[in-house]
């Protein structure tokens, strides 16, 4: 994370429709495309997602080269952490929120670039 990047914010809610529904919250106070990501603990349930939400994946610009490559040798759970690290949730949060992932919840990211 750079220091140009604020704090994100992280809700985890309980389905895609709920996901959604916040991600349309986040736009309408002024969260862009490239502000918002959904995660999901299934890699299939997070595309679905992030595609009816019109949100992006979180990719080699959040996490850069090294991490994106690695993440193909981690398993999803370590992974699903690293992506969120890379967002600039702290180890202690993403460990949090890969929980509740694994509970079949949804996580919505938004994060402001100042």
């Amino acid at each position: 994370m750079s220091a140009t990047d604020a704090k994100p914010y992280g809700k985890v809610v309980e389905n895609g429709t709920q996901a959604v529904e916040v991600v349309n919250e986040l736009k309408s106070t002024g969260y862009g495309f490239d502000d918002i990501f959904v995660l999901a603990h299934q890699k299939d349930r997070t595309d679905k997602i992030a595609d009816t939400a019109g949100t992006q994946e979180i990719g080699i610009k959040e996490e850069g080269l090294f991490d994106s490559l690695a993440n193909v040798f981690r398993s999803r759970g370590d992974e699903l952490r690293s992506k969120m690290t890379s967002l600039g949730f702290t180890k202690e949060e993403a460990d949090f929120y890969e929980e509740e992932l694994d509970r079949g919840k949804v996580l919505v990211i938004a994060r402001r670039h100042t």
